[in-house]
This record gives C-alpha cells, sequence and structure tokens, in this order.
C-alpha cells in the first residue's frame, strides 16, 4: 500500500483544496499524511480521519539559507514517515520540500505550481530581486527523473518550459484541483438587488482595486451591491492593508464581508461573480461559482480563460481596466436573460471537464505512472 504525504504552506490550503483528493486516495487503498504548518483547520484534517504533521514555516520570505531549520524539521518528517510519493504544493513547499525530499532519498516528487504568483507576476523590487533566485532554484529542483511538476493551465507550463525551469516531459497540465458538482449546485437568483461578488484572499494582483473602480464608476446607477469576500494575507507581499478595504466601504463603494466558511450560501445570495486577478493556476473560487450557475466576468488572463469561455459561460476582459469591467458588468446586470443562460453554460462545462473525481483521477493516475514506471 503506498504512502502518500501532500504538503501545503498553510493546514487551510490542505483542508480547503485537497481534502477531497486525501479522502479519494485513501479511498483508492492509498496510506495518506498531510503536513503544513499548525493552524486552526488541523483539527479538521484530523477529524476527517488523517494523521497530520506540522511543519513550522513562515510565508514571508524565501531565502532557504536563512531557514534551514524548517528544511531540517521536513527531512525529519520525511525520513520517519518513509512516504513512497510526496506531493508538494505552494512555492516554498515546492522548493524547500523538494530539497529535504533529496536529503530523504524520498523516491518520487510531485510538485503542483498553483499559479506565477508574486514573484513572477509582481513588478516591485523584492519581486525583481528573487525572481532570478526562485529560477535558478527551480532549474536545480524541477528536472529530476524520479519527479512531476503539475500545472493548472499550459501557459503557464510553457513558460516553465520555455525558461529552461523543467523539462517537458516530467509536465503535466491538470487544471486545477477540481469542484464537487453536487454540493456545488445550480441555485436560483434572489429577488433582491444584485450582488456582484470578488471572493477572493484581499491581494492587489488578484484585482481588488480595478473591482474597487470599478464599482465606484457605476455606483451612480445603483445597479447593484458590490460585494469584497476575503481576508488579506499578511504572509503575501501583496496584501491589502484592512484600513484601505474599511476605507473603501465606508466611502459606500464596496460591502467587505469578511472571511466566510460557507461559499456555497455566499454564492446564492450573488447574481455576478467577478475575478480582475493579474494571473491565476486555475482559480477554484471560478469553477464553484461556474458550479453554482453564476455568470463570470474575469480577466482575459491565464488560468480564468480556462473557466470563463468569452460570450458562453461569462465575459473576459482586460486586466487593469476598470472601465472594460465596469462595462462588462453593466451589459450582464442589465440583460437578465442573457446572464442566467451564461449560469447554465458555466454549470454544465463544471460538469463535463472540472468535477473533482476527474480531477482526483487525473492526479492518481500522475502518481501511478511515476510508481509503476517501467525500470531502466
Amino acid at each position: 500500500m503506498p504512502k502518500i504525504l501532500l504538503v501545503a504552506n498553510t493546514d487551510w490550503y490542505l483542508y480547503r483544496f485537497r481534502l477531497s483528493l486525501a479522502c479519494f486516495l485513501r479511498d483508492q487503498g492509498n496510506e495518506v499524511v498531510l503536513v503544513s504548518p499548525p493552524g486552526r483547520y488541523a483539527t479538521g484534517l484530523r477529524d476527517a480521519g488523517f494523521r497530520w504533521q506540522a511543519w513550522n514555516i513562515g510565508r514571508q520570505t524565501i531565502n532557504p539559507v536563512g531557514e534551514l531549520s524548517a528544511i531540517q524539521e521536513l527531512v525529519k518528517v520525511f525520513q520517519h514517515e518513509r512516504p513512497d510519493v510526496v506531493h508538494l504544493h505552494t512555492i516554498k513547499p515546492v522548493l524547500y520540500g523538494s530539497l529535504a525530499a533529496r536529503f530523504a532519498r524520498v523516491p518520487i516528487v510531485v510538485r503542483s505550481i498553483t499559479g506565477r504568483g508574486y514573484i513572477f507576476l509582481g513588478n516591485d523590487l523584492k519581486a525583481r530581486w528573487l525572481r532570478p533566485l526562485i529560477k535558478g532554484m527551480y532549474r536545480l529542483i524541477l528536472r529530476e527523473a524520479s519527479s512531476a511538476t503539475i500545472f493548472e493551465n499550459g501557459t503557464d507550463m510553457q513558460y516553465f518550459v520555455d525558461n529552461n525551469l523543467v523539462s517537458s516531459s516530467h509536465t503535466y497540465v491538470i487544471q486545477g484541483v477540481g469542484v464537487d458538482t453536487s454540493y456545488y449546485h445550480a441555485f436560483p437568483e434572489s429577488d433582491q438587488k444584485p450582488v456582484v461578488l470578488l471572493a477572493t484572499r484581499m491581494l492587489w494582483d488578484k484585482g481588488v482595486e480595478t473591482f474597487v473602480k470599478a464599482g465606484e464608476m457605476l455606483k451612480p446607477e445603483n445597479l447593484a451591491r458590490f460585494v469584497l469576500v476575503g481576508e488579506p494575507d499578511l504572509g503575501n507581499p501583496a496584501s491589502i492593508d484592512g484600513r484601505i478595504l474599511k476605507r473603501w466601504e465606508q466611502d459606500g463603494i464596496i460591502e467587505w464581508w469578511g472571511f466566510r466558511e460557507d461559499m456555497r450560501a455566499v454564492f446564492a445570495e450573488s447574481h455576478l461573480v467577478t475575478l480582475p486577478s493579474l494571473g491565476e493556476g486555475v482559480p477554484t473560487v471560478l469553477l464553484e461559482a461556474a458550479a453554482c450557475s453564476r455568470a463570470i466576468v474575469a480577466t482575459d488572463v491565464p488560468g480564468c480563460r480556462e473557466v470563463v469561455k468569452h460570450g458562453i459561460n461569462g465575459l473576459l476582459v482586460p486586466p487593469k481596466d476598470p472601465r472594460a469591467l465596469a462595462s462588462a458588468i453593466k451589459q450582464l446586470l442589465e440583460n437578465k436573460p442573457l446572464r442566467q443562460r451564461m449560469g447554465e453554460e458555466g454549470r454544465q462545462l463544471m460538469v463535463k471537464r472540472f468535477s473533482i473525481q476527474q480531477i482526483n483521477d487525473q492526479t492518481l493516475a500522475v502518481y501511478r505512472n511515476l510508481l509503476y514506471r517501467p525500470q531502466t
């Protein structure tokens, strides 16, 4: 029975995005252990019947020389668990976990690149300084024959291949983490004043400011309520100060609902979902919104365009263009039949291509391809 370790930089990530995979792998007869820094979701992981191992690591720096203790701690976890497969998620686990796996002689390492994120999308001094360092580390760790790298969209994969960060023979594209189309089901729109929703971490590179500016442009027409759902991510350099969010709310431009545990209920309250991001892997929030039959307005960038088919289940607009975003939102607010038809199309697309069962099957196939590959 293979032992598989799923590693992430927060327990929230494992609980929110990978618990379904863990349950699926267990049902297939694998032993599954979850590894992350401690937090309030560790209890939920244990309650689901999994062993959870704490890994103490910060999120605000990417400096392996200064964080050797975190790498050493992960080496000890790997040596103790002796896994057949380690699956690493998000940038620091991918970088540090790959080094730890090499020291611990883990036979198979699978890495999920969930988007290029701040390091590759940011233009501030820190991002520009870190980018060549991270590229060098990726070149070092992503080219091992006993490993695989999973990307969420083909654009990100091609970027890594073109920059000689990974060998194309060791790469796979699996479009996101999937959506439970039974839990996230179609909801009728309420008869209340329409709600335009942006649900995400409160980061500048998620296009939050673009959303707020679009809301400000449409405010005189009083067409809808513009709602932000999510919290600042203090471990991310692109995090938005909570005082700015409160000021936008006090100015009457948006409503900030903060963190919401029950996203299905949030989608049921909404009429239109947006994500004016600068770049994504495949955004789970859009998969869930579409599964709930909500039309989407998103930016025409990698990740978003995998979910939104322009004119079919939503509209795509240029990034950093609040006027284009406002125009697309207004078009769908004023055309309820079109908005609802797009919602129905989105629901069908999720069932056909993005169900959690399909994504989990694809992930297991990557493991098996490495576990049972012919010996040379």
